[in-house]
């Protein structure tokens, strides 16, 4: 058997095995293993994993013996479903951490997504609120949001996980919270978050002030511009730091140095919209750096959950029973995060591709499996 270098299996062969003893004619390894695979070659359920198993079976005894052959959907279906999702959690934040365990002047964007497949009868749709890193498209991580609770007490339960000296946490409007606030600074990182309605008062305060336009009050600015595709977008950031009035008016936001404005035009087939958007953050005023930040959260949407979407069909994913949509999606997670590492070297490779290719050409799977090209 060829043996796979320090990685994956190596954090993920310690998951705690919650089968009867007597019952185990199929490895924790090889079960986590024959799954990783299925996905990284486009598997996108139970009878496509045990599919996949049997017609690569001679493969997958490159790396373990496989002594009982493939195990079936239905041991599939079962094993994941009562599988603790906090335990393989937690040897996924492991892994990650043996890779990208430098998050300081990073971008860490928070945000949150419902798997819209992954309801039943007698249950709501899982509610997942990732970690990501803009700068290498790395996901570190994710916690699932209770059914009485939302996103607001999940968010300090995944920063708690992290290590997040020097970094940049960015949360949308739904996460500007004193607390969290508080956890992110606790933590040793600075903040960023967008003001909407959710924080009213907070809100009216920063969008009041910059349209006043008062002559006595320092602002800096920087603005930038892009052409591409018949669109002309231009960006505009002011950011000001002399906001002894908003910790007077919302003494609870004293963690706050600078409040931001961010003035998005774009032009496209003769046609202009405008938007302005608000944000405090606990750095001091720099706008360029700032707006480098602010467009970068978006990398959550883009690179993180459309591609979940789009590539893994996690929206239109049947699996909905116990645990197994939560513990799904992390292996979706793990496949994704090997493709990104992939993608650093072939920017021009598509993630649909990669899974086609992985499914397709064995060497190309040994070179997701094994981190380099």
């Amino acid at each position: 058997m060829d043996a796979l270098p320090t990685g994956f299996m190596d954090f993920f062969k310690t998951v705690p095995d919650h089968r009867v003893e007597r019952r185990k004619r199929y490895p924790v390894e090889e079960i986590l293993f024959l799954t990783l695979c299925g996905l990284l070659a486009g598997c996108e359920g139970w009878n496509d994993i045990e599919f996949y198993g049997r017609t690569k079976l001679e493969y997958l005894r490159k790396y373990f013996p496989f002594k009982s052959g493939i195990p079936s959907d239905d041991t599939l279906r079962r094993f994941f479903r009562v599988l603790d999702p906090k335990k393989f959690e937690n040897c996924f934040f492991l892994w990650v951490k043996s890779f990208q365990s430098e998050l300081a002047e990073k971008i860490i964007a928070i945000d949150g997504k419902a798997c819209r497949g992954s309801f039943d009868t007698d249950t709501r749709p899982l509610h997942l609120v990732s970690a990501f890193v803009s700068e290498t498209g790395i996901s570190l991580g994710q916690v699932k949001v209770d059914d009485k609770t939302n996103e607001i007490k999940a968010v300090p339960v995944l920063l708690d996980m992290l290590d997040l000296t020097g970094a940049t946490v960015t949360i949308d409007a739904m996460g500007c919270q004193v607390g969290i606030a508080e956890k992110v600074l606790e933590k040793g990182a600075n903040y960023i978050f967008s003001l909407k309605g959710n924080q009213g008062a907070l809100h009216d305060s920063v969008q009041r002030f910059f349209e006043r336009k008062l002559p006595k009050i320092k602002r800096k600015r920087f603005t930038k511009e892009n052409n591409g595709h018949g669109r002309h977008e231009k960006r505009k950031c002011t950011v000001v730091d002399d906001i002894e009035w908003l910790r007077e008016r919302h003494p609870r936001w004293n963690t706050v140095k600078s409040i931001i404005e961010i003035e998005s035009t774009r032009g496209e087939r003769g046609k202009v919209t405008e938007e302005k958007r608000y944000y405090v953050t606990s750095h001091s005023a720099d706008p360029k750096k700032l707006l480098a930040a602010v467009r970068m959260h978006w990398g959550i949407e883009n690179r993180l959950h459309w591609v979940l979407d789009v590539c893994f069909g996690e929206d239109d994913s049947r699996i909905r029973k116990g645990n197994a949509p939560q513990n799904i999606a992390l292996v979706k997670k793990a496949a994704l995060n090997m493709m990104q590492i992939a993608k650093a070297a072939h920017p021009r490779v598509s993630f649909k591709r990669m899974r086609k290719a992985a499914g397709w050409d064995d060497q190309f799977l040994d070179c997701l499996l094994k981190g380099h090209f």
